[in-house]
């Protein structure tokens, strides 16, 4: 019996270390789900700002958003190769680091600094939306739906705040649109911090879809990955035009602008309810369709809500489009599980459809900015958008079907 207890001992050593271990992995991947968004919503509500003060036209000022996505478009197939070279951990610990510069860069306020710094805070935030798939895939393969909710929450609540503060912070405390922006380096500098320790864990590769290109031949030429990646562009596109001009839409619709920054941040904050149930209601049946028909539906809402009566109720119009953007994005993650007989699948359709995805949204927020100088109102842009968002209901429909990327075409079809 005395023989034992060091053993009872060692074991219950080994139980400490795992879950001390599992507490920084998952604050690790927390603290970096948080810094995903932030350098993108806290433009947003100071954009009408940073355009008079810095003598942008509509188009230009969008560009603030579409480099950002440009950059995600065309990290995405680059992000795993990074991370097989340098290991996962040092690659996201990296990205944190640029992150925070291109943020600062962002903050300097000259024009060239402004689109520069965005163009480099997107291709850190690239690495981290590729990337982080993929670590959950590898560390929690039994519990990726959980954690998928988990991370798009953290995503969500760091969005919300990040559009709520960034008027007020701008305003109230003398600090400017520049102060304010460079503000959110902070956050990223101690998410860095929190991954130092992930690097003893060793230099392992977080996405190992290319390893084996034999497995996942044929891909780019599959129905149902090009529905899942339309289903992701699309939602992108709706997404990064919605975060980029609501607040000058209601502006525009008689809202003041400290109000007009906080109905941007109620669509974001409802919008984490949705994010943390779509992928749990997802996962428990074989098909999406009925998820992705009411997503659709709240969006269109949503949208017909600020052609018709920007002002007249507000708030609603938030609930309904947060409501529908949020389970879009969330589904759009899950997809990339769902529709994948294996991990290899999985993370190469994550590839292909933030590739082509987010170079599909990146066209949006200039494209909308520019039917606004031309057309002098937002009717114009608002009806396009109500068409995007039928296009991701036909896309998400499909997406939806009860198959695996990867089968042969006529199981593929059903």
């Amino acid at each position: 019996m005395r023989g034992k207890a060091p053993a009872r001992g060692t074991e219950r050593g080994r139980r400490g270390r795992s879950r001390l271990r599992l507490v920084l992995g998952v604050s690790a991947i927390l603290l970096l789900a948080a810094n995903l968004r932030p350098a993108l919503t806290s433009v947003a509500p100071l954009i009408g700002q940073i355009r008079t003060d810095a003598g942008l036209s509509n188009g230009v000022a969008g560009l603030l958003t579409t480099l950002p996505l440009l950059a995600f478009g065309l990290l995405s197939p680059i992000a795993p190769r990074l991370s097989r070279r340098f290991g996962l951990e040092r690659v996201l610990l990296a990205s944190l680091l640029v992150l925070a510069a291109g943020i600062l860069l962002r903050s300097e306020g000259a024009t060239l600094a402004l689109l520069a710094g965005s163009a480099v805070l997107g291709a850190a935030i690239a690495v981290g939306n590729v990337l982080l798939p993929g670590l959950i895939k590898r560390d929690f393969p039994e519990r990726a739906g959980l954690m998928t909710s988990v991370y798009s929450t953290a995503l969500g609540v760091s969005a919300t705040l990040a559009a709520g503060v960034s008027f007020p912070i701008a305003q109230q405390t003398g600090l400017g649109w520049r102060g304010s922006l460079a503000l959110w380096a902070v956050p990223a500098l101690v998410a860095a911090l929190a991954w130092v320790p992930q690097l003893l864990r060793g230099n392992r590769s977080g996405v190992a879809p290319n390893q084996t290109p034999v497995r996942v031949g044929g891909l780019w030429r599959s129905v149902l990955a090009w529905q899942v990646t339309l289903f992701m562009g699309l939602q992108s596109l709706a997404y990064y035009v919605t975060l980029t001009w609501l607040p000058e839409i209601l502006r525009e619709g008689g809202m003041n602008a400290s109000r007009a920054g906080w109905m941007l941040a109620l669509a974001q904050a409802v919008a984490i309810l949705a994010m943390f149930l779509a992928p749990v209601i997802a996962g428990r049946r074989p098909s999406q369709h009925g998820v992705v028909a009411v997503s659709a539906a709240l969006n269109g809402a949503g949208v017909l809500g600020l052609m018709l009566a920007p002002d007249t109720a507000a708030g609603l119009w938030m609930v309904l489009l947060g409501l529908g953007q949020g389970a879009c994005f969330s589904l759009a993650l899950t997809f990339f599980a769902l529709r994948a007989p294996d991990s290899e699948h999985s993370a190469a359709l994550s590839g292909m459809a933030q590739f082509v995805g987010y170079l599909l949204a990146a066209f949006g927020p200039s494209l909308f900015g520019l039917l606004r100088d031309a057309t002098h109102s937002w009717k114009v842009p608002l009806i396009l958008l109500l068409c995007v968002v039928v296009g991701i209901l036909v896309a998400g429909l499909g997406a939806a079907r009860d198959t695996h990327v990867g089968l042969p075409p006529g199981e593929n079809a059903c």
